[in-house]
C-alpha cells in the first residue's frame, strides 16, 4: 500500500506577479546603468556609449545562450531581425533624447509608446477596464514632467517620440519572438543585430576614444542595463499580456527619478511625487488584471510535417 505523497509547497506568485517582478527589476537596471553611463556619455559621446554597450549585449548573449540555427524558420530569422533594428532604434533615439531633455521628461515622452499599446489592446481586448489604469498613468508621467513650466527642445521631443514608436514595435515583437522561439534564442539572435546597427549609427569618428579601460566599463553596463534587462522583458512578455505590460512600462519615469535621486542626487519636487504615487497605482492596476494565457509550445522546426510547413499561417 502506498501512501500519498504530501510535499510542502510554500506561497508562489502568480505569473502576472512574477511578470511585474521581472518589468521593474528590467527597469531598475537600465535606469541605474543610464546614470553611471553619464560620465561616459561626455567622452565616448551619446552614439559611441549606446553602440558600444548594444555590441557587448551581442556578444554576451551570444556566448551564454549559443541559439542554434536550425531552431528558427526564417519567419523566426526575419522577426528576430525586426526586432534587433527597432531595439538599436529605440536606444539610440532615447539617448540622444537624453543629451538634450531632462531624464524624466525624456523617458514621460518615450512611455507614450507603451502608452499607445496599452490603449489599444484596452480597447480591443477582453477588458476595458484597463483604460482607466492607462489614464491615471498619463496623468502620472504629465506630474512627472510638469509641461506648464515651459517649452522643451524640439530636436529632443523628436527624438523622444521616434523612441516611443520603437518602443512600442519592440513590445509587440518581443511577444511575437518570445511565442515562437523557445528559451532566449530570439534575443540572442536580435541583440546582435541591435549591437551592429549601434555601431554603424555611432561611425569611426564616435569611437575614436575608446580605450581597453572604457571597453571594460561598456562590458559592465551592457551586462546591466542591456543584456539583463531585454532578457527579463522577454520572460515578463511570456506572463503578461501587452496591454498590461504597456501600462506597466508607466513606471519607467518613476524608476528613473528615482535613480536620479540616489545616483545624481537630483530631488523631486512635489508633483514629481504625486506623479510617482500614480504611475505606481495605474502599474499595480495593470499587473492584476493583466495576466496573459500561457502560449502552446512551439513545435520543433526540425520535426515539421510537409503539410504543416506549406501552412500559410505558419
Amino acid at each position: 500500500m502506498s501512501l500519498p505523497n504530501h510535499r510542502a509547497t510554500g506561497p508562489r506568485l502568480s505569473a502576472s506577479a512574477t511578470g511585474a517582478l521581472m518589468a521593474v527589476t528590467s527597469m531598475s537596471a537600465v535606469q541605474l546603468g543610464l546614470a553611471l553611463s553619464v560620465p561616459l556619455v561626455d567622452r565616448l559621446g551619446a552614439l559611441g556609449t549606446t553602440g558600444l554597450r548594444m555590441a557587448w549585449a551581442g556578444v554576451l548573449l551570444l556566448v551564454l545562450v549559443r541559439p542554434r540555427p536550425r531552431d528558427f524558420t526564417g519567419r523566426d530569422l526575419r522577426a528576430c531581425t525586426a526586432l534587433g533594428a527597432v531595439s538599436a532604434g529605440m536606444m539610440i533615439c532615447f539617448m540622444l533624447a537624453v543629451t538634450r531633455l531632462p531624464l524624466g521628461t525624456a523617458s514621460a515622452l518615450e512611455f507614450l509608446g507603451p502608452l499607445a499599446v496599452s490603449l489599444y489592446g484596452s480597447l480591443h481586448g477582453p477588458s476595458r477596464g484597463r483604460t482607466r489604469w492607462a489614464a491615471m498613468a498619463a496623468l502620472g508621467v504629465v506630474a512627472l514632467t510638469e509641461p506648464w513650466h515651459g517649452g522643451i527642445d524640439a530636436a529632443g521631443a523628436g527624438f523622444a517620440v521616434a523612441a516611443a514608436s520603437c518602443w512600442a514595435a519592440y513590445i509587440l515583437l518581443t511577444q511575437r519572438v518570445g511565442d515562437s522561439v523557445t528559451g532566449l534564442g530570439g534575443l540572442a539572435v536580435s541583440m546582435p543585430v541591435a549591437g551592429l546597427v549601434g555601431l554603424l549609427a555611432a561611425a569611426p569618428s564616435d569611437l575614436a576614444h575608446v580605450t581597453w579601460r572604457l571597453l571594460a566599463a561598456m562590458l559592465g553596463l551592457a551586462a546591466l542595463s542591456a543584456a539583463l534587462p531585454f532578457a527579463l522583458e522577454f520572460l515578463a512578455l511570456r506572463r503578461l499580456t501587452t496591454s498590461a505590460f504597456g501600462t506597466l512600462m508607466s513606471l519607467e519615469p518613476a524608476v528613473a527619478l528615482l535613480a536620479g535621486l540616489l545616483v545624481l542626487g537630483q530631488i523631486p519636487a512635489l508633483a514629481s511625487a504625486a506623479g510617482v504615487a500614480l504611475v505606481v497605482t495605474a502599474g499595480i492596476g495593470a499587473t492584476r488584471t493583466g495576466v496573459r494565457p500561457s502560449p502552446a509550445p512551439p513545435e520543433p522546426h526540425h520535426a515539421l510535417t510537409p503539410t504543416t510547413a506549406s501552412s500559410p499561417s505558419g
